[in-house]
């Protein structure tokens, strides 16, 4: 039998716990998660679907101060900066602003996610007056600075992670400017860059339980002069604390001038830093009599104000500790050692008692500046150079043998002459056939025993119409115009079989919509082609160079994207059963310009199939002055290649079906 008190004891435990769970309950049903990719329509951000195109939206959207809420973010390029919440998260309730780099949150593909704050005219790198990620201004800094003071304090128990972060004055970097209050952030497996600081906080007060953290990131400043360093700290506090303020967790700290930084001219407060599995890197190797670093770790007004503690840590650069302006306080830096503490430093200079000095090259030490991204996704076996100085091939196979069809033209201008059609066969090289003078922009198809080249007419105002030229000897070619214009140019175009028709997608320039845009006819005999008013793709942005395909049920287009605002150009992957409503595959792109030989473009797609392979031809250049074809391998059929780019739930394309445009 329990005693009267005892269940009144009991009673009470469990209406703390009916108490907890309904609070839990309650919580759970007021953290909301908001979605950001490019290929979402912009709309509410409930999905990836209806996913924002930035960031900042998603980050207005944050609906209370509540916390538990939610930002994840597909793999791409965000131009974007100076951001900032709508509100702080919560104790014990960090609202999270996470990239889906490895694709288990089912964005649909695997990568980076890049937030570059760089200049919004994309003229480089921005490092001016307060331009950074994470929004923070004061007033009067600078004698072109307008705007009003503007604290980081919003960013109040938010969590990062998997964050690539570069192109401003700092990357996740928090100053407080004129709130000095408690703050608390974490800060996890990011890379970030800044001219000044690549991570840290400023101008705030800490919470002993609460530490700012940063584990598992890779933290650059690029600058040497000046106020600048890989990680910054600097907390408000009136005397030293006895617990760390900021915690460095297997975290990677570069810079020119310096690893690590705190203080500031004419601030007489103390900050007191923990770092542990970190290396330390200061880039500024150079000698006493040149430009020498004042330390790794640097403390600016005087040494008294910084306090750190290394555990298990290494050092790299000129000498360990310093102190910019009152020099000769260097000895009063605090610190402690734990464990494997160790310093490669220039000869001369002196290594504190408890740290180690290393005599030779610390190899993986150095190597460690290099930051380990997620790998790009790629379906294909290798990239091949096919023809340099050549744009637009369609690989076919013709009795037998894998052939190209090459649209030889001069780069701009030239007489019709210099514009015509060659076929050449892939592995001998030789040409055997030649066709279509005054024609370009080709593809081809075999039908039966026949060839039939799809080609664009050349005029020196532009390209005009599509002429359909057959042959089966490849001697005797007939012509007719299978499709014209209308108040147009037409560019590109492609057919496919499916088992009812041939199908024609083709490039225009309509003026009613962005250029360029793909339109659609169909035809029963390949001699006869009908328009389909209603079937456009890209209507609401730049679809180029489209090749379409026909696999079970299915047509698949492949077209280029101009990734915007870039001058960046992708080869993109969509599908439709109707030719009306499109899907567009959430493991896009399909395969964009990498390495030295590529430029900025991977345009004109096309494929074949040959010996159980998939071969994509495409063209890498600049868009304005070079372009070489280059073909990727994929070890499957083309039914197989068409298919994996749709494993994933893939993404309506929101302007072909009347809702609103992509951005």
């Amino acid at each position: 039998m329990k005693t009267g008190f005892e269940a009144i004891v009991i009673m009470i435990m469990l209406l703390v716990i009916m108490s907890d769970n309904s609070n839990a309950s309650s919580f759970q049903l007021r953290s909301k998660t908001i979605y950001v990719s490019k290929l979402g329509s912009n709309t509410d951000g409930a999905s990836w679907q209806t996913a924002y195109t930035s960031i900042q939206a998603a980050l207005n959207a944050v609906p209370d101060n509540s916390g538990g809420h939610k930002i994840i973010i597909r793999p791409d390029t965000y131009f974007e900066a100076n951001l900032f919440p709508a509100y702080k998260g919560a104790k014990n309730a960090y609202d999270e602003i996470i990239g889906d780099t490895d694709g288990k949150l089912a964005s649909g593909t695997t990568g980076s996610i890049i937030i570059d704050s760089g200049d919004p005219g994309q003229k480089g790198f921005k490092s001016f007056d307060w331009w950074g990620t994470i929004r923070s201004t004061s007033e009067g800094w600078s004698p072109l600075h307008k705007e009003k003071t503007f604290s980081a304090i919003g960013w109040d128990r938010w969590k990062f992670k998997k964050l690539y972060v570069t192109g401003g004055d700092a990357g996740i970097f928090f100053d407080m400017t004129d709130h000095v209050e408690p703050f608390s952030v974490i800060v996890e497996d990011c890379v970030s860059i800044g001219r000044a600081f690549g991570g840290g906080v400023a101008s705030c007060l800490s919470r002993t339980e609460e530490p700012i953290t940063f584990r598992r990131c890779h933290l650059w400043s690029l600058d040497w002069w000046g106020d600048t360093a890989g990680a910054y700290i600097r907390v408000e506090n009136q005397k030293m604390p006895d617990s760390p303020d900021a915690i460095f967790e297997d975290c990677t700290l570069v810079g020119p001038q310096c690893a690590l930084k705190s203080s500031n001219f004419g601030f007489h407060t103390y900050s007191h830093i923990q770092l542990s599995k970190c290396q330390l890197i200061a880039l500024n190797f150079s000698q006493p009599a040149g430009t020498p670093t004042d330390g790794i770790i640097q403390s600016v007004q005087e040494g008294k104000l910084l306090r750190v503690d290394l555990e298990d840590c290494n050092l790299m650069g000129y000498k360990v500790f310093g102190v910019i302006k009152n020099k000769d306080t260097v000895k009063q830096i605090a610190f402690t050692t734990k464990g494997d503490v160790k310093a490669y430093v220039q000869f001369q200079q002196e290594v504190p008692a408890g740290i180690h000095r290393m005599g030779g090259w610390p190899v993986e030490v150095f190597q460690s500046i290099v930051p380990k991204l997620p790998p790009i996704p790629t379906i294909f076996a290798e990239r091949q150079l096919v023809r340099k100085d050549l744009c637009e091939v369609t690989p076919f196979v013709w009795k037998g043998r894998l052939c190209q069809m090459e649209c030889i033209r001069p780069a701009s201008g030239g007489s019709g002459n210099d514009y015509y059609l060659v076929l050449r066969d892939v592995e001998s090289g030789a040409e055997f056939a030649r066709c279509g003078v005054g024609y370009g922009l080709a593809s081809l198809l075999v039908n039966r025993d026949e060839i039939l080249v799809f080609a664009s007419r050349w005029n020196a105002d532009g390209w005009y119409n599509v002429t359909l030229l057959r042959s089966k000897d490849l001697k005797n070619w007939k012509s007719s115009l299978v499709v014209e214009g209308e108040n147009e140019q037409i560019f590109n175009s492609s057919v496919c079989k499916s088992p009812s028709a041939f199908v024609m997608a083709y490039e225009s320039n309509d003026p009613k919509y962005p250029p360029f845009t793909v339109k659609f006819a169909r035809s029963t005999d390949l001699l006869h082609w009908k328009k389909i008013p209603e079937a456009t793709f890209g209507t609401n942005r730049y679809t180029a160079c489209p090749c379409i395909r026909y696999s079970k049920g299915y047509y698949y287009v492949l077209y280029l994207e101009h990734r915007t605002p870039r001058w960046c150009f992708e080869t993109y992957i969509t599908r439709t059963h109707d030719l009306i409503h499109w899907e567009l595959s959430s493991a896009n792109p399909v395969i964009r310009p990498e390495g030295l030989d590529e430029g900025i473009n991977a345009s004109d797609p096309d494929l074949v199939e040959w010996k159980g392979k998939t071969y994509l031809y495409y063209d890498s250049g600049d868009q304005l002055s070079w372009m070489n074809v280059k073909r990727a391998v994929y070890n499957g059929s083309l039914d197989n290649f068409l298919q994996s780019w749709y494993v994933n739930p893939g993404i309506p394309d929101w302007g072909s079906s009347g809702s609103k445009s992509l951005k």
